[in-house]
């Protein structure tokens, strides 16, 4: 296909012909009067509230949470115009009525499943049911406002990442643009910031996907594709298939994985708009029509004129960062390809490289002594991730373990076991994992520190409904103790969780925050041991 002019206004895709609220296509268009229930009262459920009261619907908020912050987030809704606000587990259950009458539309938060009775009741019932973004993308134009074009990222892992560099480097061409979706700011906070934007950069989970339809992006991409989240969606299939929605309507440029064909395939099967695009990015050498490496550099063979026997040098692999393992180079030339699809110069895309703060969690140095390195990358909550971080190290003292999601770690235990010296287990269930090293690393030494005391600190959360204490900072702090008692020079002491953390920590930042902080005790309580010894002498 020939490359479409990178400028001048844009076919925005059409919007279901079936749909029975197709007329809700603007910020301008009457939404006054509609019956609506809103699903969740968390940041997401509360812009969405916002949004649409904002617009003049009726809305209606449900929600299991009620604790202090829900029950300020209904307080608040209730004074700016939310018809009723409904707390409890019991009452999330089940659809209300809006003022009476059956609701027209139901927005829900992205961690609502749709097995989820309410959602379930909505979708018999022939309602329609929407998420954030799918709100976000109708009522993007306003009149007297900017509208921002959008660049739409996902995949199995490495979407903030890539996310944050394609903000980085839009605004590095000097356009006002700002990440957001399934990161930092919500996207419906920003489509009626009064100022405007010149472009998003959207993060979207498989869940956000779930609930789109109508999007149209400038540029999109699935990074890379990995069995995650199979409890939400019931197969992997059906997750796949949510993932695959990110290239719907696209109108430029459709960016895939040159070494996962799982997402060629889900380019060659998408509906998109005349003239779009299939560009690829490669860690290798690129063909024509893909972003790759040649010699240390970053360079474009698809968005030139002489693409066919030359390439544009885009920028060095040191821009990136001091670490750069192979999956982050791969991030960002995914990030290059959507931001040249979007007409940005090459320039902006080495600027935007050398700006770019890759933020604390990934692939996180934490500290290097004695020939040691100590690395925080608690940002990988599934196989997939881990086996990213496992393959820039050898040898690895890996600290892993969490909530599994139902996923299987056989592949990245056979995968990676040459370069395990030791792991170090966490987790209140790590059995799928201690059962994957011992049937493909079994002479790899398997240490799970004492956890007799976290039962007690969990109890405690139980007392006169106190905020929960999680146990994960005690156990982390044994596991770094663990991997002091086994590292020698050159060797890496890694956390790549490769689970969850909700069993045991607040978030993945706090299971890194823990980290970081019994890696710091550590090595100044040796440094302390060794000055006292010195004094001593």
């Amino acid at each position: 296909m020939g490359c479409p002019a990178l400028s001048g206004t844009e076919d925005s895709g059409p919007i279901d012909a079936a749909d029975p609220l197709s007329h809700l296509s603007s910020w301008d268009s009457d939404w006054s009067g509609l019956r609506v229930v809103v699903a969740g009262i968390g940041k997401t459920g509360f812009s969405i509230a916002d949004t649409l009261i904002e617009l003049g619907a009726r809305v209606v908020v449900v929600a299991a949470a009620e604790d202090a912050e829900a029950q300020q987030a209904a307080d608040t809704l209730r004074i700016v115009g939310a018809i009723e606000v409904l707390l409890g587990e019991q009452v999330s259950q089940q659809l209300p009525e809006v003022e009476g009458q059956r609701a027209q539309l139901v927005v829900t938060s992205p961690g609502l499943r749709p097995s989820h009775p309410l959602l379930s009741e909505a979708a018999n019932a022939g309602i329609p049911v929407w998420g954030d973004i799918e709100l976000a993308w109708r009522v993007r134009e306003r009149a007297g406002r900017k509208t921002a074009d959008w660049i739409t990222i996902t995949g199995t892992n490495g979407k903030t990442t890539t996310t944050t560099m394609v903000e980085s480097m839009l605004q590095a061409a000097g356009l006002r643009a700002i990440a957001v979706g399934n990161i930092g700011t919500p996207i419906l906070d920003a489509i009626r910031e009064p100022e405007g934007y010149d472009a998003f950069a959207v993060e979207l989970s498989s869940f956000q996907l779930h609930w789109t339809y109508s999007v149209s992006p400038v540029s999109s991409v699935c990074l890379n594709l990995a069995e995650d989240h199979v409890d939400w969606h019931g197969s992997f299939a059906a997750y796949a298939a949510d993932k695959a929605k990110v290239y719907q309507n696209t109108q430029r440029a459709c960016i895939y994985n040159a070494e996962q064909l799982e997402t060629e395939h889900m380019v060659e099967e998408a509906e998109v708009i005349e003239g779009c695009r299939a560009v690829a990015f490669t860690t290798g050498m690129p063909a024509i029509s893909m972003l790759g490496i040649v010699e240390g550099l970053l360079v474009d063979r698809a968005f030139i004129a002489e693409r066919r026997d030359s390439a544009a040098e885009l920028a060095q692999l040191a821009d990136i960062g001091e670490l750069v393992p192979r999956h982050q180079v791969a991030n960002a030339l995914a990030a290059a390809a959507l931001v040249r699809a979007y007409g940005v110069a090459a320039s902006a895309v080495r600027d935007g490289l050398r700006n770019y703060d890759n933020g604390a969690h990934r692939i996180q140095p934490v500290a290097q002594r004695d020939g040691v390195l100590w690395v925080n990358d608690s940002k990988a909550t599934n196989p997939h991730a881990a086996a990213a971080s496992l393959a820039a190290f050898n040898p690895v003292i890996w600290i892993a373990g969490g909530d599994a999601k139902g996923t299987s770690y056989d592949e990245l235990v056979k995968q990676h076991s040459a370069r395990l010296k030791t792991v170090i287990l966490l987790g209140e269930d790590s059995s799928a994992l201690r059962a994957a090293l011992a049937r493909h690393a079994p002479n790899v030494p398997v240490i799970e520190p004492d956890s007799g005391e976290t039962g007690m600190v969990q109890q405690l959360a139980a007392v006169d409904n106190a905020q929960p204490i999680f146990p994960g900072p005690v156990l982390m702090a044994r596991a770094v103790r663990a991997a002091a008692g086994v590292i020698a020079d050159g060797d890496t002491v890694l956390l790549a969780p490769a689970a969850a953390s909700i069993d045991q920590f607040s978030s993945y930042a706090q299971r890194g925050e823990a980290f970081i902080a019994a890696v710091t005790e550590l090595l100044e309580g040796q440094a302390t041991t060794r000055t006292s010894g010195t004094e001593g002498q």
